[in-house]
């Protein structure tokens, strides 16, 4: 049975999610604030994270921060429905999906089982490599980190390792924005989601790819990694 922490401050909203998802086989936590919050993460590593960013005491994005300092465990930021600004800045700091309050239940459901799905690697197939390299960077796919050319470690969030792993798994072959929707949300990508270019961003960051030279935007089309892999 997997853990999911639900971090929002409106007990019917917590409520109604602990029910639903408690028919769907997952042990709920509740937390109403941060303090909360940080008293169950002081006690359990939950599966994945529901983190509203409207709260009392830190907010959503400061709490959000402050868990990637510490753990790779998937978030899904609750925004309201016009805060595209709230959404960016989640996926910038490290969250790994957002959800407006208008979603359903059911909605909500499969967005979890989806993220659940893509940060789940299997440690039992002694076929799969479970180390790539490509461009002095190596890719640790048990332990979800990057490792720089002058080995220093760069833990990555549920929707970072997908993307990384989604490019290590077909380089230099161009990927689009439905592609990378799919791979790290389940879906495809809205006409205007600015997610994936923040994703993109974020993945140029740990790689240091100022000049983005391996990862490369095809224009109107999408993106390539620009490299070899080895295993």
């Amino acid at each position: 049975m997997k853990t999911i922490l639900i971090v929002d401050d409106n007990q019917e909203l917590r409520d109604a999610l602990t029910e639903y998802l408690g028919r769907s086989e997952f042990k709920v936590l509740t937390a109403c604030d941060g303090e909360e919050m940080w008293k169950h993460l002081h006690h359990t590593e939950p599966h994945l994270i529901i983190l509203d960013i409207m709260l009392p005491g830190d907010d959503g994005l400061t709490l959000c921060s402050q868990i990637r300092k510490r753990s790779n465990v998937p978030i899904i930021m609750l925004t309201a429905v016009t805060d595209e600004v709230d959404r960016i800045a989640g996926l910038e700091i490290g969250a790994d999906d957002y959800i407006t309050k208008t979603f359903s239940p059911r909605e909500l459901l499969a967005r979890i089982k989806a993220l659940l799905r893509r940060t789940q690697v299997s440690q039992d197939d002694p076929v799969a490599p479970h180390q790539l390299r490509f461009s002095g960077w190596t890719c640790d796919l048990l332990k979800r980190r990057l490792i720089s050319p002058d080995g220093k470690v760069v833990q990555l969030s549920g929707a970072d390792f997908n993307l990384i792993s989604l490019m290590l798994d077909k380089p230099n072959q161009l990927l689009s924005r439905d592609d990378i929707a799919r791979c790290i949300w389940g879906r495809d990508a809205d006409p205007f989601e600015r997610g994936i270019d923040v994703q993109i961003s974020r993945l140029r960051k740990h790689l240091h790819d100022d000049e983005r030279t391996l990862i490369l935007t095809v224009r109107n089309k999408g993106y390539m990694l620009a490299s070899d892999v080895l295993s």
